[in-house]
């Protein structure tokens, strides 16, 4: 078995980080907590810190990296939900072996460090679920 601790952050597609980034840091007075370009996955992203909980902004670097193609079928706004757990290797197994879909199942670099995998939407009710287990 594994735990879920909390949620980890909410992933948001935007085509401009500095222009989406400025809602937070302006107009809601949140501090902004750097950038990172992850290029395994094609995108650059802001977290913005919100209590026990992050916002995670997400800007594609590419035009064929996966935010990009989420924005341009659905639009901007809300691509994942993550999920901090204690053991990412352990949730796997443990979701596989109860027959969840899994994107991933091995855990693979996410920003700031954090080892990730996603769950397939099709076994989530239709959200991108994340699991993250932070060092």
């Amino acid at each position: 078995m594994f735990k879920v601790n909390k949620v980890d952050h909410v992933g948001i597609a935007v085509k401009d980080l500095e222009q989406a980034k400025k809602f937070y840091t302006e107009m809601l007075g949140i501090p902004a907590m750097g950038e990172e370009v992850v290029a395994e996955q094609k995108v650059k992203v802001c977290f913005i810190p919100c209590g026990d909980s992050e916002i995670e902004l997400l800007e594609s670097t590419e035009p064929d990296g996966p935010i990009a193609k989420f924005i341009e079928k659905k639009g901007e706004g809300i691509q994942h939900v993550a999920l901090n757990v204690d053991n990412i290797e352990n949730a796997l197994a443990d979701l596989k072996e109860k027959g969840v879909r899994l994107i991933d199942e091995k855990p693979r670099y996410g920003a700031g460090g954090a080892s990730i995998a996603f769950v397939h939407p099709k076994s989530t009710g239709g959200i991108l679920l994340e699991l993250s287990e932070r060092k």
